[in-house]
């Protein structure tokens, strides 16, 4: 049985066509994965069939029924919802009430069973698999706990369409392993399932039938069991891509960081070095500290305890400013957040922490920034009508660029990446990949913080395993192996 079908679908947003007559398909008891480069069409799409956008022309039937003027609420009395990278709760209120407020009748007078919506509530959790207390106020739950929470709303409205927009993407295995039972159990009751992830490798594991989108077209729709992981490469980019990890052996030299026992709010007598033309892996479960530590390294948080060595030379680093000038860059894990100003133009985002070698007597030499940022644009192949287009105009993979062009223009001596392909498209990880190659090539120091074992496995020289704040391990590039890393994280070595 067919629950949605998406027939020539078109939409341009300011004579920029977004959507060149893509269909889809969705059947019940089925996850269909909806893959593709950033760019390729796939959010529109979805807020096309979610009832965010209108599209320009094509057909959308739900159940065989002809959707005429969608809208968030008729696409709700539908039976569709979902579930985005970014969960949209109110922080303040409990998990109940979150729940309560989507799946509860509105009235101006209604009085309020707080048993009920409490006990509906801890219903709903459990059956999305979670072990979270609904007395909770959303501000303190994870991001993972966060999509849980939104899952349990989609099953309280009888959802019989649920999208997952990368839904693992802050996910630690085993909280992955429990929303695909959750998954499981949904599609096995009859529902259908839209996924959207950049990570093939639980596409493979567990959707049905995959769709590509390239460019604002359908191109293909296969059954998973009949397609290679190169032949949907080649189909989501239009080529085939250089390798996804494309890790060369480079000269290492001198140690450039140094820490010794250092302590600060969420980290515990973490010792490391890391040398020129060295990549480090930081590997370990989501809330071991590892972000924590990038952020005490750059002056974001304060040191406690503790000594940071550079070039031999204790340093002390209180603020980013201090971490500037000493030539150490951060990309930060949420590039939306902290990474770039997606108001701000693609020069002014990139010149940011080099204001002093774009500016004369205070104020910006709009010469010079210009031919910074034309530098870094070619240098990272990011794709963009204009150096100063909005950078919340471009893709995911491009945006990451920018952000990471922020701290080349600084030349640092030390890069930490957080998360550095998270959210991007294959064909932009390639691009990433390489680039951490090339810097390393050139003697700079990475430090790369990463939830993806492949990424892990793929891109290090040497592998520190954090655990509760500590460094539970290191291991060679020639002794790591997922088994290995995972035992590590977890205490069982």
């Amino acid at each position: 049985m067919t629950l949605l079908s998406a027939v020539a679908i078109a939409k341009s947003f300011a004579g920029v066509q977004a959507l060149k007559g893509v269909s889809l398909e969705l059947r019940a008891g089925e996850v269909h994965a909806l893959v593709g480069e950033n760019g390729a069409g796939k959010s529109t799409l979805i807020k096309i069939v979610t009832g965010a956008v209108q599209p320009d022309s094509g057909t959308l039937t739900v159940e065989g029924r002809v959707v005429q003027h969608q809208s968030p609420a008729h696409a709700k009395s539908l039976g569709i919802a979902a579930v985005y990278q970014q969960p949209a709760l109110f922080p303040d209120l409990t998990v109940a009430e979150n729940i309560g407020l989507a799946l509860e009748g509105a009235g101006v007078w209604r009085r309020v069973d707080w048993d009920a919506r409490n006990r509906l509530a801890r219903e709903l959790l459990e059956r999305a698999g979670a072990d979270i207390d609904a007395s909770r106020t959303v501000a303190t739950l994870s991001m993972p706990e966060q999509q849980i929470v939104e899952i349990a709303k989609a099953i309280g409205a009888k959802a019989k369409i649920l999208i997952l927009d990368e839904p693992t993407a802050s996910l630690t295995e085993h909280e992955v392993e429990r929303l695909f039972r959750v998954i499981r159990a949904l599609r096995d009751g009859g529902n259908g399932i839209i996924y959207i992830s950049h990570r093939l490798e639980e596409i493979a594991t567990i959707a049905d039938r995959v769709t590509v989108l390239r460019d604002g077209q359908s191109i293909a729709t296969r059954d998973l069991r009949e397609v290679e992981p190169a032949e949907l490469i080649r189909l989501m980019v239009g080529r085939d891509v250089a390798a996804v990890f494309p890790k060369r052996e480079v000269p290492i030299g001198d140690v450039v960081l140094e820490v010794r026992s250092l302590q600060s709010r969420a980290i515990r007598d973490v010792s490391f070095s890391v040398r020129r033309g060295e990549i480090l892996g930081l590997a370990g479960l989501v809330g071991a500290g590892r972000t924590e530590l990038a952020e005490t390294l750059f002056g974001l948080t304060p040191v406690e305890g503790g000594e940071i060595r550079l070039h031999g030379s204790a340093v002390r680093i209180q603020s980013p400013p201090d971490a500037i000038e000493l030539k150490i860059g951060y990309l930060p894990e949420d590039r939306r957040q902290h990474g770039v100003v997606l108001e701000m133009a693609i020069a002014a985002n990139m010149s940011m922490a080099s204001l002093g070698a774009v500016s004369r007597n205070g104020l910006i030499d709009g010469g010079a920034e210009r031919r910074l940022a034309r530098r870094l644009v070619d240098q990272l192949r990011v794709k963009t009508p204009s150096l100063y287009a909005e950078t919340g105009s471009l893709s995911g993979g491009n945006q990451q660029k920018v952000s990471l062009a922020r701290w080349l223009a600084i030349a640092p001596d030390v890069m930490i990446l957080d998360e550095p392909t998270q959210g991007v498209d294959i064909g932009s990880k390639s691009e990433i990949h390489q680039m951490m190659v090339e810097l390393a090539a050139r003697g700079m120091a990475i430090v790369m913080i990463s939830s993806e074992l492949p990424e892990i496995l793929g891109m290090s020289d040497r592998i520190a395993v954090m655990r509760a704040g500590r460094i539970a391990g290191e291991l060679s590039r020639a002794e790591a192996t997922q088994e290995r890393v995972l035992a590590l994280a977890l205490g069982h070595a």
